[in-house]
């Protein structure tokens, strides 16, 4: 029998690690992904910088995004979805960059995974723009390869959490049908994994649709 997957959402605020102990596992942790970064293309130089997914290398991080800053770095994990066309595990990779602008880029990569957690092939890809202004009011664009094209306000929770609410949504004729609104959470989880999870309205209520909990790999 199919075991269904959990679809808990991960509890992402840091309610039980005090910022002492927060740094001191941080330092920790960077110790082997501190020397990583994205790869650069090597197509010649380009008049502006590269991105960089590694607050120690490339150009410095916009004042006005350091209330996003813990996000910047690429995470590595594995999910739950529950979605109409049915329930199933994933792993997933997320990229937070950014060139020194206002903005930090997004790029997620899913790809789905058998009961015995090998992965059998590529799922969606989503990519966007996360902003904050003075006002501590975050704006994500995000367009995912399903057909789906969102825009998302909110603001953090605290230092480390933060929540978005979707203000548009707009699908393809070949996107996915009866997608409502939904919200996310993003989050540092206590031994500071990335946690998040999309819920979105059905009949009224929020369900939980993907969610997944991510590692640092670098930055």
């Amino acid at each position: 029998m199919t075991q269904e997957p959990d679809q808990t959402p991960p509890t992402t605020p840091a309610d039980t690690l005090s910022g002492s102990d927060a740094v001191n596992l941080a330092a920790e942790q960077s110790k082997s992904t501190s020397q990583r970064n994205i790869p650069t293309l090597d197509l010649g130089d380009l008049p502006v910088a590269d991105d960089t997914a590694n607050l120690r290398y490339g150009p410095n991080l916009h004042d006005g995004l350091l209330a996003l800053l813990p996000l910047v770095g690429v995470w590595r994990g594995e999910g739950q979805a529950d979605t109409p066309e049915g329930q199933y595990a994933f792993g997933q990779q997320i990229i937070f960059a950014h060139d020194g602008e206002n903005y930090l880029t997004y790029e997620s990569r899913i790809w789905k995974l058998n009961e015995e957690g090998e992965p059998i092939g590529a799922d969606q890809r989503e990519s966007g723009f996360w902003c904050i202004s003075l006002s501590d009011e975050i704006e994500v664009t995000c367009v995912n390869s399903s057909g789906v094209a969102e825009i998302y306000y909110g603001e953090p929770l605290n230092e480390r959490a933060w929540q978005l609410e979707s203000a548009s949504t707009m699908v393809t004729s070949t996107g996915p049908e009866g997608l409502g609104p939904g919200k996310r959470l993003y989050g540092l989880m206590p031994n500071n994994d990335l946690g998040w999870v999309d819920e979105r309205l059905v009949d009224g209520t929020m369900h939980p649709r993907m969610s997944a909990q991510l590692h640092r790999v670098a930055g």
